[in-house]
């Protein structure tokens, strides 16, 4: 808009001394620069003719829409659930009041909660929870190592699956990636992470391993079909040699799951779970070296409840079709946000039993308490792990490459 406004200021004298006919190519030349319409340009250049009143101040901001209670109660909220999204926030907020309610978090007429609060809170957009939560949000200043080892061992004989081809229509098939807890050397032993995330309906499950032998991959995915509400039909892996040997494909046979792969170096097939690894595990569990059996059981005190927290408490949006915006232009449509476990629902694939469990399941949740039990955990990871990982950083960053190595320099007497 600055730029815009000097434009206008640049043309203003010359289009209120120019005829007719050169006000009309003045007013071409500043719709080419701007993109304003001809009335919007004609307005604007007339308007930066006038001259300012003297002492004239800047445009009074409007006014705040929602109480600053509302906004405080928003900030506990948005922490309880792990930072959502406005889009997803917004989607939930009935869900999250309710169950923070319930649980005694939030009462009404004690902190600064209450009636008109929660309707506030309901009503805000989700444009407007990003815009009132913009200066709470912080980022994470470090960056993990991929450690996919292509394995050409039996890649023939794995039925390949592409970006392109379509999600099942009934929930039970998985894609699966493994997340490297390697710090910035992958020298040594450390941990691994298995993450599973069902294409239909974005249920998660996340387990960490002492190391990605084939052994402790097998048994992750056996606890994973335990502990996974329903059938799991298929799973769909990258080219990584933990993933792709005799042992795992008969793991699949036996089981009767349907075992595909992606393409290599193609990071679109696996779309969904490669957002995941760092949605979920990078988020939740930095980027810090863990090595010893106490981050181990950390990490696997940690899921448990950041798998609930995502399954049950945090709504995603699914691709549903294609269409075009007024350009011409090819764009996604998305559907509403909904949580995984509503997904499950809608999907009638649960017995009426199963349904009652995992109801009562979502009804015990305390976001807070999640949010809390999570942040002590990731408290306790943070104080085994960032100082060592840190001094590692520092022994294994490449020194500068020498410019003047080349250069000669010549003596001047």
């Amino acid at each position: 808009m600055a730029s815009r406004a000097d434009i206008t200021r640049k043309y203003a004298l010359a289009y209120a001394r120019a005829s007719k006919k050169d006000k009309g190519t003045l007013l071409d030349e500043v719709c080419a620069v701007t993109g304003w319409s001809r009335d919007n340009a004609r307005r604007r250049l007339a308007q930066a003719r006038k001259p300012r009143p003297v002492g004239a101040s800047k445009r009074t901001p409007r006014s705040r829409k929602y109480s600053y209670d509302a906004t405080k109660v928003l900030q506990q909220v948005w922490a309880a659930t792990g930072g959502q999204c406005g889009k997803y926030l917004a989607a939930s907020m009935a869900l999250q009041l309710d169950l923070l309610e319930a649980h005694g978090e939030l009462v009404h007429g004690v902190g600064r909660y209450s009636p008109q609060v929660r309707n506030e809170l309901l009503d805000m957009s989700a444009a407007t929870i990003d815009r009132y939560l913009a200066p709470a949000r912080a980022s994470d200043p470090l960056r993990g190592i991929s450690t996919t080892a292509p394995s050409p061992l039996l890649r023939t004989s794995i039925q390949v699956r592409q970006a392109g081809d379509e999600v099942e229509d009934t929930p039970g098939f998985f894609e699966g990636d493994t997340v490297a807890h390697c710090g910035p050397t992958l020298k040594g032993e450390f941990a691994r992470t298995i993450n599973l995330t069902d294409m239909r309906t974005g249920w998660v499950y996340t387990r960490s391993m002492r190391n990605n032998a084939h052994t402790h991959i097998r048994a992750a995915m056996d606890a994973a079909l335990e502990q996974i509400p329903y059938e799991v039909t298929g799973v769909d892996f990258d080219n990584g040699s933990e993933f792709i040997n005799h042992d795992m494909i008969e793991w699949a046979a036996c089981r009767d799951i349907y075992f595909t792969r992606s393409r290599p170096y193609k990071k679109n097939d696996q779309a969904t779970i490669e957002s995941k690894n760092n949605h979920l595990v990078r988020r939740y569990a930095y980027y810090w070296r863990y090595d010893t059996q106490r981050a181990l059981s950390l990490l696997n005190e940690l899921w448990p409840l950041v798998n609930d927290r995502m399954n049950y408490l945090t709504p995603t949006r699914k691709p549903i079709e294609w269409a075009t915006d007024a350009q011409g232009r090819r764009k996604r449509l998305y559907d509403t946000p909904a949580t995984p476990f509503d997904r499950l629902l809608d999907s009638r694939i649960l017995t009426p039993e199963q349904t009652d469990q995992l109801n009562a399941r979502r009804d015990s949740l305390n976001p807070a308490h999640l949010g809390r039990e999570i942040d002590r955990i990731q408290q306790q990871l943070t104080l085994l792990a960032k100082q060592k990982t840190l001094q590692l950083e520092a022994t294994h960053t490449k020194p500068r490459p020498d410019t003047n190595r080349s250069i000669k320099l010549h003596d001047a007497s």
